[in-house]
């Protein structure tokens, strides 16, 4: 890829010299993740785990304007339909552990942003990116890991593009009393078995090219995964509760 990434036109993040997306961030050091993840078979959750996708159909999902969720279901994936919308969980939730499978489309096209990028947002409004960060470089908020448009991952370990990959995220949502912030979300994130966030306090929603700032919102929220034009594939989708919110 020739040419720069990122931007050099946007706000400077607060308690950091870098701007949202800058081009100039340096980029996170690649590391090699360890154990393979299973390229033919997602694995088991745990016995008290609640179960988002089961790699059969998108009975526990709704679609753009709350519609059914139109993305593709086959082989125990569900795969993006690019131009459909994003799809979110019925069910919302807060405080938990979340496990995510994904892969990126194994043919390359496009590059930086526009190379198999989707997003796994917490709440509906919280990003971890999803993108082909294998052997493509974009700007470092923005890479697979990162917690976008804030704070880039330790480290890059990110597999080749088509295969599978994991995300399995701890995750505290932000506490509100009334319009006040009472304590912000703060999330830690394990990329393919790689410590890529550690307990780290999110400045707010995520935006693009903008800061993040907080607004009350409820203590539970649906997960919502991105379409960004991109047939991203995801499978075995679960979570475990770290609250007594009622999750029905």
């Amino acid at each position: 890829m020739n040419g720069k990434v990122g931007y050099d036109d946007t706000p400077v993040i607060p308690g950091s010299k870098w701007r949202v997306h800058d081009s100039n961030r340096p980029q996170p050091r690649i590391v090699a993740p360890g154990t393979e993840s299973a390229q033919d078979k997602a694995g088991k959750a745990p016995s008290d785990a609640v179960i988002l996708f089961d790699g059969k159909d998108l009975s526990g999902w709704i679609g753009k304007g709350g519609g059914a969720a139109q993305w593709k279901v086959e082989n125990g994936y569900m795969e993006v339909v690019p131009t459909t919308g994003n799809i979110q969980t019925k069910a919302p939730f807060g405080d938990c552990q979340l496990h995510v499978e994904f892969a990126t489309p194994e043919k390359v096209e496009g590059d930086s942003q526009g190379r198999g990028n989707s997003g796994v947002f917490l709440m509906g409004l919280y990003e971890f990116q999803v993108l082909d960060c294998y052997d493509n470089p974009t700007y470092a908020d923005g890479t697979t890991g990162a917690i976008y448009g804030q704070y880039p991952p330790l480290v890059n370990a990110c597999r080749k593009p088509g295969e599978w990959q994991t995300y399995d995220i701890v995750w505290i949502a932000p506490r509100f009393d009334g319009a006040r912030l009472v304590s912000p979300a703060r999330v830690t994130i394990i990329l393919n078995g790689v410590l890529a966030q550690h307990d780290k306090e999110l400045q707010g929603p995520t935006q693009h090219r903008k800061l993040a700032q907080y607004q009350p919102h409820p203590p539970v929220g649906p997960l919502v995964l991105q379409d960004h034009k991109n047939p991203v594939r995801f499978r075995n989708i679960w979570y475990r509760p770290l609250t007594d919110y009622d999750q029905t």
